[in-house]
């Protein structure tokens, strides 16, 4: 037993049956401080019980191991976090495996069944995690799983409601693992399958009973073992088998000024899946998207919000224009910058264009070329065209790329800094 939680605190969330208990008597048994959560209530999340995390904590306790029951429903994080703390002072595992079913066709599903389903599985995810976060951004340390299912990966019949839950999880967890990299909090996503109380009611009985959560134990105590590498990734188990899940994009096609009919007459090469490219970050996804313009003739345009079009010969356009759409739908959101900054594009030596962001009009814009009606620029930008693309998909540190002589700035560079908060609260770009 090398894998070791001497010292560590760990919240199991549903842990009164099922997955939940292997995993806390597990920890427990290598030497883990447990929260043993359950409300104890049905399948259906219609009643609750103390003496299910009363009985694991017993059995944690008559094996020399130490734990304490928790019966708040997972949407009162912040009472489970507490716990942890005024029991045994700190946190540093957190498994959201609490769940419930409400499984009933898409046409007679009520409000109710989804919200319900929601409020389990992903507000009680969010809310013990978000608990749970400054005490370990606070100590550079710390260990997320959320539960997800194949449900939430392949969609099942009558789990209309659970799969999209299951499926948010994921995306929660991917985005988690990179807020949480520089303080050493890393978070992953597990897919089980296992008999249990939920299970029972889409699979039959027999195959309940051979499906044990035991199967499941070894990969979760894994995960969250100080040691583990990994993070923003889906890892799978059941049945004795154990592997992981990734996404994988097919190489596609470029096809320029493509119609509708393009793409049926070319349908076939683009869903061929030979010769796939796994994807594992936005920022990949976005520069594979911006290499794409390598390999689109110079044939045509796009429409900025200012009336002017953006040059496709220049990958930059891409980023200008995410940035044009963004205030285009919400023009308040650069309202407090009140500047024009003007970004000069070089292919290293020679300007390739000009794109001036006018946040000091009453109707701010974006635009090709310098800046208009005899104004002057509050601050000037200039870089090579591939160091921006760079700098946007993360490849190159914004700061680094300003200290080192690659980002060039005249007049006020605290602007940069205040564009780059509002690009980030719209999610459009990032500088």
């Amino acid at each position: 037993m090398s894998l070791r939680f001497d010292g560590k605190v760990a919240i199991v969330t549903g842990a009164g049956g099922g997955l939940g208990k292997t995993y806390a008597l597990e920890l427990a048994k290598r030497g883990a401080k447990v929260v043993v959560n359950d409300l104890g209530g049905d399948r259906h999340g219609t009643s609750s019980s103390t003496s299910m995390a009363d009985k694991v904590v017993q059995e944690i306790k008559s094996a020399g191991g130490q734990a304490v029951a928790n019966y708040d429903s997972v949407e009162f994080g912040d009472k489970i976090v507490k716990t942890a703390i005024d029991n045994f002072g700190r946190i540093d595992i957190v498994i959201n495996n609490a769940g419930i079913l409400r499984d009933v066709s898409f046409v007679k599903m009520t409000d109710l069944d989804w919200d319900l389903i929601f409020k389990v599985h992903v507000k009680g995810a969010y809310s013990v995690t978000k608990a749970a976060w400054p005490y370990m951004r606070d100590q550079k340390y710390g260990r997320i799983v959320v539960t997800s299912s194949n449900a939430g990966v392949h969609g099942n019949f009558g789990q209309t409601n659970y799969a999209a839950a299951k499926s948010a999880l994921i995306g929660f967890a991917n985005a988690l693992a990179q807020e949480g990299a520089k303080y050493n909090i890393l978070a992953n996503t597990l897919v089980p399958t296992a008999g249990s109380r939920l299970t029972e009611t889409v699979m039959p009985q027999n195959l309940v009973d051979a499906l044990k959560p035991d199967y499941v134990t070894p990969l979760v105590t894994y995960l969250v073992h100080e040691s583990f590498p990994e993070s923003g990734k889906v890892f799978e188990a059941g049945a004795g088998w154990y592997g992981t899940l990734q996404y994988y994009k097919s190489k596609g096609k470029v096809i320029p000024n493509a119609t509708a009919d393009d793409i049926a007459k070319n349908w076939n090469v683009l869903t061929d899946m030979n010769g796939a490219e796994y994807i594992g970050t936005m920022q990949e996804q976005t520069g594979r998207l911006l290499a794409v313009l390598e390999e689109t003739p110079v044939t045509t345009t796009t429409t900025s919000t200012g009336g002017s079009t953006f040059p496709t010969n220049v990958k930059s356009s891409v980023l200008f224009q995410e940035i044009a759409d963004g205030i285009k739908e919400d023009p308040a959101a650069v309202k407090a910058i009140k500047s024009i900054i003007l970004y000069s594009i070089t292919d290293g030596k020679t300007e390739l264009a000009k794109f001036t962001l006018d946040f000091k009009s009453a109707t701010p814009s974006v635009y090709l070329g310098d800046v208009k009606n005899s104004e002057k620029a509050n601050a000037t930008v200039t870089v090579a065209d591939n160091d921006f693309v760079d700098i946007a998909s993360g490849k190159i540190n914004a700061q680094k790329a300003f200290m080192g002589g690659k980002l060039k700035v005249k007049g006020n560079v605290m602007l940069l800094q205040k564009l780059q908060s509002v690009l980030e609260k719209k999610k459009k770009a990032k500088l």
